[in-house]
C-alpha cells in the first residue's frame, strides 16, 4: 500500500490527468471563520438564500456533514479564456464567463468521481469519499485557503497568485489521514480596485458582501423584482458578474486562457442582444441553455433581468 505522502501525490498527479488545474489537501477541521459566518448571517448579507442560514453547524464543521472525515481534497478548473470579447457597453446582453460555457457541475463532478475510484484503486484499505461542487454544505473558499490553493481576496474571491481567481472549486471528503499542503500567505496589500469598482456598492467593507446589492445574487438567487435603483447600475448584465474579478491586478497579470473544452462559450444564447434576448421564447431559452448555468434562473428569471437592464435606458415615464 502506497504510504501517505505517495497517495498524496498519486492523487494529485491524477488530478492534472483529469483536467484540474490545480489540487491541494487540508485537514478537515471546524471553521476557523464561525463568528464572522454567523455575524455575516446575523446581519442578513445572506439575502433570499435561506439555505445558508439552515444547518449552520454542518457548514461550519465537515464531520457534521460526513462522520469521520479526516482530510478534504480541493481541486480547482479555470473558465478563463481569454481577454473579454464581450463589449459591456454595448446593446449585447452580458453573461458571466463561467456561464458561457458548459454547466460546471456537469463538468467537474463526474471527474471528482473518478478521481476517488483512482484513489480506490491506490489504496488497500477501504474508505468512506463524498464529492462535492459548490451544492454541497462546504466554506469551500475556505477549505481551499487550508489546501494552499489560494487566499481569500477583499472581494471575498479565492486568488491564486499565478491564476488570477477565475476558477471553480470541487471538494472531496475523504476518512482517512493524508498530508496537508501549506496555505498560501495573502497578498492583497493595500489594494481596494474590487470594492471601488463595483457598481451596486455590495461590499459594506473588504471581505464583507452584502448579497442583497450583489448583481450576481439579483441576476440569479434573487427571487422577486430587481430594485430599479440597483437595475440602472447593472449595464447589460444579465446573469452574474465578473466586475470585481475584472479589475483585479492579479487577473489582469497573469492567468492563461483555459483549454478546457466545455468552458468555451457558446454561440447560442450567450450571443444575442438585449432586444433579441427579450424576444426569446421558453422553448428558445430551454433549447439554447440546455447543459448551460445559465438554466439556474430559469426563463422567467433570465426575462426578468433582460426588462430589468433595458428599463433604464427606456428614460423616465416609460415602461
Amino acid at each position: 500500500m502506497a504510504s501517505g505522502a505517495e497517495l498524496a501525490d498519486i492523487i494529485k498527479a491524477r488530478a492534472v490527468e483529469l483536467g484540474f488545474e490545480q489540487c491541494g489537501i487540508c485537514r478537515a477541521v471546524p471553521s476557523a471563520f464561525r463568528t464572522e459566518f454567523e455575524t455575516w448571517l446575523q446581519q442578513g448579507y445572506h439575502g433570499g438564500m435561506g439555505y445558508m442560514a439552515r444547518n449552520t453547524e454542518r457548514r461550519l464543521d465537515p464531520e457534521r456533514v460526513m462522520s469521520g472525515v479526516k482530510s478534504i481534497v480541493v481541486v480547482s478548473m479555470s473558465y478563463y479564456t481569454g481577454p473579454d470579447p464581450v463589449d459591456t457597453t454595448g446593446d449585447q446582453a452580458v453573461f458571466a464567463r463561467y456561464a458561457r460555457g458548459d454547466d460546471y457541475h456537469d463538468v467537474m463532478l463526474p471527474r471528482l468521481k473518478l478521481l476517488i475510484e483512482s484513489i480506490r484503486e491506490a489504496s488497500d484499505v477501504p474508505f468512506q469519499a463524498r464529492a462535492y461542487v459548490d451544492t454541497g454544505p462546504v466554506l469551500e473558499r475556505e477549505v481551499a485557503v487550508r489546501a494552499g490553493l489560494g487566499w481569500i481576496g477583499k472581494n471575498t474571491m479565492l486568488i491564486h497568485p499565478r491564476k488570477g481567481s477565475y476558477f471553480l472549486l470541487g471538494e472531496i471528503l475523504l476518512d482517512f489521514d493524508l498530508p496537508a499542503d501549506e496555505p498560501i500567505e495573502a497578498n492583497c496589500g493595500t489594494c481596494t480596485r474590487c470594492l471601488d469598482a463595483c457598481p451596486t456598492n455590495a461590499f459594506v467593507g473588504p471581505y464583507v458582501l452584502d448579497s442583497n446589492r450583489c448583481i450576481s445574487y439579483l441576476t440569479i438567487e434573487h427571487r422577486g423584482e430587481i430594485a430599479p435603483d440597483l437595475a440602472a447600475k447593472m449595464g447589460n448584465r444579465v446573469f452574474g458578474c465578473d466586475i470585481c474579478q475584472e479589475v483585479c491586478p492579479f487577473n489582469v497579470r497573469w492567468p492563461e486562457p483555459t483549454v478546457e473544452p466545455a468552458f468555451q462559450p457558446r454561440e447560442a444564447g450567450v450571443g444575442r442582444t438585449l432586444e433579441e434576448l427579450a424576444e426569446m421564447t421558453e422553448e428558445e431559452f430551454r433549447v439554447e441553455f440546455r447543459g448551460s448555468p445559465v438554466k439556474r434562473a430559469k426563463w422567467k428569471g433570465l426575462m426578468r433581468n433582460t426588462e430589468a437592464v433595458l428599463s433604464p435606458s427606456k428614460g423616465p415615464g416609460t415602461g
